[in-house]
């Protein structure tokens, strides 16, 4: 009767590009929030909880394609479903 999908487990190494390798389409049909050192980023690209980094993009600096050039910022990481 109820046709509520799990949600699947946050991997380790999440990146919002559908380019990269690290990109898991199955996880972006919920929102996830991010926590980087205890404050709630909503401004991440990518993040890996074990190294301990998150990458947000840099609000000028372009790459040659056009896209936003990644900042990465290192600190406690968590990740979740909101």
């Amino acid at each position: 009767m109820n046709d509520i999908k799990s949600q699947p487990a946050l991997p380790d190494h999440l990146s919002g590009n559908p380019r990269s390798p690290h990109h898991v389409a199955e996880c972006f049909e919920y929102h996830i929030g991010i926590k980087l050192n205890g404050k709630e980023r909503t401004d991440v690209e990518e993040y890996c909880i074990s190294e301990g980094w998150v990458k947000i993009p840099s609000p000028k600096a372009l790459d040659r394609r056009g896209q936003p050039m990644l900042i990465k910022l290192k600190g406690t990481v968590e990740a979740f479903y909101k």
